[in-house]
């Protein structure tokens, strides 16, 4: 068995060709950083008009670098949730017009399940039954995964997500687009006590995030009010450092001490963690002496598996196994956040 798996749920045109086992045969990413760096954020129309752009050329370069035909894939699967409206239907809307085509099967991957797959991906031990931390540009999410395909939600950030705060603070002290691996690599030459940031509801007893304020306890230490506008210029080089070093400090504390008391309270032995954030140094340290010290295992997705690609989308495979396709009137279920 082979499938075509494609991802195109924000700012990222990916293809990928995947084996029974989960290897990875060939696959292609098409990044659109520079396309968004003037806007300083990712624009949901240009996005979309560049997956169009892109999406057949990433899927044709995917298959020759596979050296499987056509003939041999055994189904196409598309992530079809969630993300930004006009990206996703850009990825379905191929899938389908393809499954067609070749006469393939359609299978439906939820874009988040499979950040967490990509740590059963990168693991010779069964990850699940597990408590899934998603932490990335649009998500910050808790679930209890029995298995790949069976999670229950546990809660989510009620405002910005972790990831869209590292951006926004990056763009708030200067740092260039994308802010958050900016802000990630500044934050080491700072100080993490030199500001005391909120931790917004870290000791709320449900699992939901809020770094809003944090955000905003940034921008006043920036640029206190009065200020209406707010310029990084009168800061030096060691001031921007303390204040990533702090803000990084506050995200990962909340992060850690949700995510550790859900392995407790479900009595899981493992911690899987996927996403875009997940690649950020000081919270991969953090969550693993967590781990040291609670006695649960930690797997986080290898930082080539963090960032939205469609190699993950080899979790379609669980879906083949179980006989789930989709029709083709699938449809897209955008949004970012909360609920999934």
């Amino acid at each position: 068995m082979t499938i075509l798996t494609l991802e195109s749920t924000c700012d990222e045109t990916a293809a990928a060709v995947i084996s029974d086992s989960g290897a990875v045969l060939g696959q292609c990413i098409a990044t659109q950083e520079t396309l968004h760096e003037r806007f300083g954020g990712v624009v949901p129309e240009v996005a979309a008009r560049a997956h169009l752009e892109r999406i057949l050329p990433v899927i044709d370069t995917a298959i020759v670098k596979s050296g499987v035909s056509v003939d041999d894939l055994s189904a196409i699967a598309v992530a079809d949730r969630p993300g930004l409206a006009g990206s996703l239907l850009v990825g379905v809307v191929a899938a389908k017009t393809l499954a067609v085509a070749w006469q393939k099967p359609l299978v439906s991957i939820n874009h988040l399940h499979a950040h967490l797959y990509a740590c059963q991906m990168a693991s010779e031990e069964a990850v699940y039954p597990s408590i899934g931390l998603v932490v990335s540009g649009g998500h910050t999410s808790l679930y209890h995964c029995t298995s790949p395909l069976d999670l229950e939600y546990l809660g989510g950030t009620i405002d910005d997500a972790a990831g869209e705060a590292f951006d926004k603070v990056g763009a708030m002290l200067d740092l260039g687009f994308p802010g958050g691996p900016a802000v990630s690599k500044l934050a080491q030459q700072g100080n993490p006590k030199a500001h005391d940031f909120p931790r917004s509801m870290i000791g709320a007893p449900d699992y939901r995030f809020s770094f809003s304020g944090l955000k905003t306890a940034v921008r006043y230490t920036i640029a206190p009010p009065p200020a209406k506008t707010v310029s990084a210029s009168h800061l030096d080089q060691q001031a921007k450092a303390d204040i990533c070093a702090s803000f990084q400090a506050a995200v990962v504390a909340v992060l850690v001490r949700k995510s550790t008391r859900a392995v407790k309270e479900y009595k899981t032995s493992h911690l899987i963690v996927g996403g875009g954030v997940a690649a950020n140094p000081e919270l991969r340290r953090q969550l693993q002496a967590a781990a040291d010290k609670h006695g649960f295992r930690l797997v986080i997705a290898p930082p080539e598996l963090c960032t939205d690609n469609a190699a993950m989308g080899a979790i379609a495979l669980e879906k083949v196994r179980r006989g789930e396709y989709a029709e083709l009137d699938l449809d897209i279920t955008a949004g970012l956040q909360r609920g999934y």
